[in-house]
């Protein structure tokens, strides 16, 4: 071999060991430029036929991305939902344009605020366990996630 091609061969090589250092998961959920931090749930009792979930999504491109709802095999649906205060009583209802997340910003889906709902649970949340999560973002963009499953009660563990 050549030292030229050797010399190629090793900058070649020495680039694709660099991207795919660059681009391995540190235990967020990145997609490029939108990413997904701390996503949870809480566990559910038996019987119970809806689950929350809770996370931080990053935006780090130069224009909004609009959250319009998720899919998981543990929910028939799940939707993008939000609380507010009407006369003085805590009211939850579905965002229906979905959760818009500014250019260069993070917004929190937490508990009291906008959060999803996963509607129509097949079984409980059980505590410990991680429950696969797709984000569906309007024009296309879609993250998927793991929601840990803390303990009821928000059982937040930092």
């Amino acid at each position: 071999m050549s030292r030229l091609l050797r010399a190629t061969c090793i900058a070649i090589l020495t680039f694709v060991v660099l991207a795919v250092v660059a681009c391995s998961p540190s235990g967020d959920t990145p997609a490029g430029p939108v990413a997904v931090h701390d996503a949870w749930t809480m566990a559910t009792p038996p019987g119970a036929e809806v689950g929350a979930g809770y996370m931080r999504i990053s935006n780090g491109t130069a224009s909004s991305v609009r959250l319009i709802g998720g899919e998981t095999p543990a929910s028939a649906t799940v939707e993008v939902h939000m609380m507010s205060m009407d006369n003085g009583v805590m009211r939850m209802r579905p965002a229906s344009e979905g959760l818009e997340i500014p250019a260069g910003s993070d917004v929190t889906l937490e508990p009291g605020g906008f959060h999803l709902m996963l509607i129509g649970l097949k079984a409980p949340l059980s505590e410990g366990a991680g429950v696969p999560l797709t984000l569906v973002f309007d024009g296309g963009l879609r993250i998927e996630t793991v929601l840990a499953v803390r303990a009821m009660g928000g059982g937040h563990g930092h």
